[in-house]
């Protein structure tokens, strides 16, 4: 049953697993977006309750520190909206009691996406999905967001039949303690350690200087899981079961931003001057494509920024119509927070 409870215009927000790197970022883009908020609650686990976030203020609460509550059941009663970032385990344990509280959940990790009742959301791709959710929506995966975002503008130009790609992950992808890997890992590499000496916790290997086409668990079809959630998360987002979506993931020594190299084949003709028109009137697209000029997006650059950049754009002689593409976000920004408060302003009641 879809939801329908009235979303106040000022709306108490809450951010569940707010010491986090993607909690965090909450925080700055609920500030960056001047969500209308009437109060902010930082959750986290009890071992982090009492801390102090800075918080630079958004809607009607002020800058300042906020004070870390451990999260419990009864942490959501009065809450209108709760951004969740803490992982599956404590999203599912916590989602009766944020349902029940008349709170909507907008939940970053895997544990809600593909259940038929929960919508998963892009904003520039499929924002009539909000209209059924019934308490949960979820926040797809960081390196599916970027793709589809740039998708959405070549669909609507003809329906497309295929997609390849190969994603250039970035550590932080991994978390906090991966970044942190990846700086030891340089420093012990460039120090003279043998491999066999090397500090690797956060990956399956070496990740210094190295690039690793595993990310998340091995399927029985020797896929990764991360490469089946671009191929059902692309369909279910796109709204075409039809979509064929091959993906090879791969974690590079990159700290911030996934890059992802694209080929999309068409059901009918597209040219490289309409894709190209398309992309640089959709939202959240940035084209960023002058080869004469060696102008094109790159992950070392464009940490922090919002959206996802396109370039390398061209046609794919391989396929009888295709193109292709690089394509590059932050996956902390549009690939998990800024993509969760999008959602979130989807929310607000409409002037």
């Amino acid at each position: 049953m879809a939801w329908t409870k009235e979303m106040p215009a000022r709306p108490v927000v809450a951010v569940a697993g707010a010491t986090g790197a993607v909690g965090r970022e909450f925080l700055r883009v609920l500030h960056d977006l001047d969500f209308p908020a009437s109060e902010v609650r930082a959750l986290a686990s009890a071992r982090s309750a009492g801390k102090k976030l800075a918080f630079d203020g958004c809607g009607d609460v002020p800058a300042g520190d906020l004070v870390v509550q451990e999260m419990t059941p009864e942490s959501f009663e009065g809450v209108d909206i709760a951004l969740f970032s803490a992982g599956s385990d404590v999203s599912k344990a916590m989602r009766e009691a944020v349902v029940a509280a008349g709170a909507v959940m907008i939940d970053n990790s895997s544990a809600f996406r593909m259940d038929e009742d929960v919508p998963l959301v892009v904003p520039e791709v499929n924002p009539g999905d909000v209209s059924w959710h019934s308490g949960v929506i979820a926040n797809p995966n960081c390196s599916t967001i970027q793709m589809v975002a740039a998708l959405k503008p070549l669909y609507d130009l003809s329906r497309i039949t295929r997609v390849v790609v190969s994603t250039y992950q970035a550590a932080s992808g991994a978390g906090a303690p991966a970044m942190r890997e990846l700086y030891d890992q340089t420093r012990e590499f460039l120090d003279g350690a043998p491999d066999d000496e090397l500090t690797v916790k956060a990956f399956q290997h070496r990740i210094a200087f190295n690039c690793i086409p595993h990310i998340d668990k091995f399927l029985e079809d020797d896929s990764t899981k991360e490469e089946w959630k671009m191929v059902v998360e692309t369909k279910k987002i796109m709204g075409d079961e039809d979509i064929k979506v091959a993906a090879t993931c791969v974690r590079v020594p990159v700290l911030r931003c996934h890059g992802e190299s694209i080929n999309v084949e068409f059901a009918d003709e597209v040219t490289v001057e309409a894709a190209r028109a398309a992309l640089e009137a959709a939202p959240g697209i940035t084209v960023m494509d002058d080869p004469a000029s060696n102008v094109y997006p790159m992950p070392g650059l464009l940490a922090g920024t919002d959206g996802a950049y396109v370039g390398r754009l061209r046609r794919d002689p391989s396929v009888e119509h295709g193109l292709a593409f690089w394509n590059v976000a932050d996956q902390i920004r549009k690939g998990a927070a800024l993509n969760a408060v999008q959602i979130a302003q989807l929310l607000l009641p409409r002037a």
